[in-house]
């Protein structure tokens, strides 16, 4: 069955904590509408950087260099 995240996401360890339970998509609904609501276009744009540079960066730390090397073993790193 595939599942996907449509809750609760705020930040990049959110989705990284999705992936690696094993879902396959997650939508980022609340901060976009926020951005948007405030920047309009560009704000999005900068919630789609804010959100896309996060997962990276965090992907890094976790010695984890795709989304699809993410495993429940990364779970006890992130706290």
């Amino acid at each position: 069955m595939t599942v996907m995240m449509d809750s609760g996401i705020r930040r990049g360890t959110d989705v990284i904590k999705a992936l690696a339970l094993g879902a396959k998509a997650c939508f980022v609904g609340r901060p976009f509408n926020y951005a948007s609501a405030v920047g309009g276009t560009s704000g999005v744009e900068w919630a789609i950087d804010l959100i896309t540079n996060e997962v990276s960066r965090d992907l890094g730390m976790l010695g984890a260099p795709l989304l699809t090397d993410l495993s429940e073993k990364h779970l006890r790193l992130i706290k």
